[in-house]
């Protein structure tokens, strides 16, 4: 019985290891499953509860970089746990990746000005997913913020992945409202009080328009002439709108304007000379 036993003892130490291996593996592996499915769901229940659509994006935005943060420091405790099993003792190494930290540290500065400049970025609420920005010199949708990048993608598709550390200013053009800016250029022998109740007008159709009222906040601004350009007078006005919608209301202002000025027979002036011959005495 004694020779069984031992054996039995030798047995089961040789294959105590693997089976307490791949048991921390499979606890991984499972824990995160559970992250991948109840993050989001959690983060949409959070979501529905919020008061207005900015603070659900704030939340969509927190919840992917707090799920990032969770699977690294689960494969980082199943690294140390796997560690020990093999009998690699886990206090040096921490001291050593203490110091190789610091020495890292030093050679990657940009690296750390990356996640302190992502965390602050996230904390003060300055960017989320889905606003349109200028930051890092590019102009997109944000569609990605973690503790190291910015993801845009420009009007042509195009993807820009910007290191966080490279933002210095950012300019959010999705928070609360903006304003549908419009320079419309008349020629110099147009009435423009004419021309401003034009404008006007298209502006009230615009804002009765069931499709379009919704996205309009205000009732159009006319700053009135804004500069003598060299063919046209400039007429300047505006729309407070819902974040995003600047570009497409001024569009169609843009277009509307254009058939109504062709009604009234006001003529929107080209580039041109004007040729002064003298003629001789």
């Amino acid at each position: 019985m004694e020779i069984d036993s031992t054996s039995l003892r030798n047995v089961f130490e040789q294959f105590a290891l693997p089976l307490r291996v791949t048991l921390i593996l499979m606890l991984t592996l499972v824990a995160q499953h559970l992250i991948n499915r109840l993050a989001p769901r959690f983060r949409e229940a959070l979501a529905s509860r919020q008061e207005s659509a900015a603070g659900a994006q704030r939340v969509r935005t927190l919840s992917r970089v707090l799920r990032y943060t969770l699977t690294v420091v689960l494969t980082v405790v199943s690294a140390l746990l796997i560690l020990g099993e093999f009998g690699i003792s886990v206090a040096p190494l921490l001291g050593a990746a203490g110091v190789a930290g610091i020495a890292v540290g030093f050679g990657a500065q940009s690296l750390v000005k990356d996640y302190f400049t992502g965390f602050f970025l996230l904390l003060e609420n300055q960017i989320r997913i889905g606003d349109v920005i200028d930051a890092g010199g590019k102009v997109g949708a944000v569609e990605e913020l973690t503790l190291r990048y910015l993801r845009l993608r420009d009007y042509g598709g195009n993807v820009h992945y910007i290191p966080n550390g490279q933002i210095t200013v950012v300019t959010n053009m999705s928070v609360g409202f903006a304003y549908a800016v419009i320079d419309l250029g008349v020629a110099y022998g147009e009435d423009t009080d004419q021309v401003v109740e034009v404008i006007e007008e298209v502006g009230r159709q615009m804002r009765g328009d069931a499709s379009l009222g919704p996205r309009i906040l205000g009732d159009l601004e006319i700053a009135g002439i804004d500069q003598w350009a060299d063919s046209s007078v400039i007429i300047r006005c505006r729309f407070q709108v819902t974040p995003n919608e600047q570009w497409s209301i001024r569009r169609e202002f843009l277009r509307r304007a254009k058939q109504a000025f062709d009604r009234q027979g006001i003529e929107i002036p080209f580039p041109h000379i004007k040729l002064v011959a003298e003629v001789p005495a």
